[in-house]
């Protein structure tokens, strides 16, 4: 079974019920509540999206909704080792996108999912958008 990593930008997609990509973000972890694949986030990912939900909601509505998701991701650590190679890797213009580069290698993840596939130019793993992984699912 396909272990992919969720970027924090498709989370607030699903999340915040952003118009433009929200179906695509529900449809992912649809098959992710169906057992069809594993969808790990980082810690990092987990605390932005609380960061930018309880700037569109009440704190409380923002735990709320974080406790109900936790339960359909895998939560990976950060750690030393991490942050010493996304600090090391200048490829990276965007320290937090090193961040979850780098969780994504330590963590063996098979794929990448975001909307920034720019920012992961240099990645030796696949990166795709959420409906280009869609669309080879189909």
């Amino acid at each position: 079974m396909k272990r992919i990593l969720i970027d924090t930008n498709i989370v607030i997609d699903l999340l915040a019920k952003r118009e433009k990509f929200y179906a695509d973000a529900a449809d992912l972890f649809s098959q992710a509540d169906r057992k069809e694949l594993i969808l790990a986030i980082s810690t990092l990912t987990f605390a932005n999206t609380n960061y930018i939900l309880s700037k569109l909601r009440s704190a409380k509505t923002s735990r709320e909704i974080l406790r109900k998701f936790k339960v359909m991701v895998e939560l990976l650590n950060l750690d030393d080792k991490i942050t010493e190679l996304a600090l090391s890797d200048e490829s990276f213009t965007d320290f937090e996108d090193g961040l979850q580069y780098y969780t994504a290698i330590e963590n063996e993840v098979d794929i990448i999912i975001t909307r920034n596939k720019k920012d992961f130019k240099n990645s030796k793993l696949p990166v795709l958008s959420a409906k280009e992984f869609l669309s080879l699912k189909n």
